[in-house]
């Protein structure tokens, strides 16, 4: 195992970095974008945005980093004492917690209000307004995390 840990914290770093630039791009520049258009186009595409995302690559990547993460806690440790264990550690508890929890207890369950609204409503436009503060407030989240727990994996392995 111990001869594994490298090559599975190279990816755990790449699969970090890669979600940490999707969210990137959302927090920076697609949801300002969004918030331009009238509410019910801004509605419409977030929500085929929401639907088109759920890809093999993108699961994987967001999902897939994350259980791979969970190997690396066990790894760190086990391998305790080892030079870069504790970034290894910190690393992959942050981007657990930061990205697929934060995505599943906070962002999901956004998406699905947002999923659930009339776009044309009063109520559409409420819920719209709440999706551009709290959506994009813990993107940030997720995107701070997933750059932080990319980073501590490169310095597991210097």
């Amino acid at each position: 195992m111990s001869k594994l840990v490298p090559a599975l914290t190279i990816i755990a770093a790449i699969g970090s970095g890669v979600v940490g630039g999707v969210f990137f791009a959302f927090s920076n520049f697609v949801m300002a974008a969004l918030a331009r258009l009238p509410v019910p186009q801004g509605i419409a595409a977030m929500n085929s945005i929401n639907i088109t995302v759920i890809t093999p690559t993108f699961m994987t990547a967001l999902f897939g980093t994350g259980l791979l993460c969970l190997v690396l806690i066990a790894a760190a440790i086990m391998g305790w004492s080892l030079p870069g264990s504790y970034w290894l550690l910190a690393g992959a508890v942050i981007y657990v917690i930061g990205s697929p929890i934060v995505t599943m207890v906070f962002n999901v369950p956004l998406n699905d209000a947002l999923a659930a609204v009339d776009p044309a409503s009063s109520n559409g436009a409420a819920v719209w307004a709440n999706h551009l503060s709290q959506w994009v407030m813990w993107n940030h989240v997720r995107t701070v995390t997933s750059i932080v727990a990319m980073a501590c994996f490169i310095f597991a392995l210097l």
